[in-house]
């Protein structure tokens, strides 16, 4: 959101100086082309987080972590509890100020991310893969 404001603060700042001083026609046709997909892109960015969360899953038991997401390209994932070798929570201030955490596991490869879950559900859900997966906690 805030790359888009900026994006359309500049641009309009482009344009206003392409009419102030009659730069030639083809700046100006390109900087309208630039600004036309740029709003194209601003609506996408304000839908695609509702459909990506929308298609969100996952599900846990004691042999495999399992992540399906996507929208467009459907993505599903299969993680074997015995490869997983670390998970936690994660809170930063936007999630905070709604009461969410996001569980992030780690394996030797890769890194997986469950996003948005209330705190509660992180927790019990990070509780439950480092008890299948056979993870130490370790005390902060």
């Amino acid at each position: 959101m805030i790359t888009n404001l900026i994006a359309f603060i500049v641009l309009g700042i482009l344009l206003y100086l392409d009419f102030h001083f009659g730069w030639k026609e083809w700046i100006g046709w390109i900087l309208l082309g630039i600004t036309a997909i740029s709003v194209l892109g601003g609506v996408w960015s304000l839908i695609s987080p509702f459909l990506l969360y929308k298609n969100w899953r996952f599900d846990v038991d004691e042999e495999f972590l399992q992540l399906k997401s996507g929208v467009l390209n459907e993505v599903h994932e299969l993680v074997p509890m015995t490869k997983i070798q670390s998970v936690a929570t994660k809170q930063g201030p936007l999630l905070r100020k709604y009461g969410l955490c996001s569980v992030s596991i780690e394996t030797m490869g890769s890194s997986h991310t469950i996003p948005a879950l209330s705190k509660d559900v992180a927790i019990k859900l990070r509780t439950q893969i480092a008890h299948y997966a056979k993870v130490k906690e370790v005390e902060e």
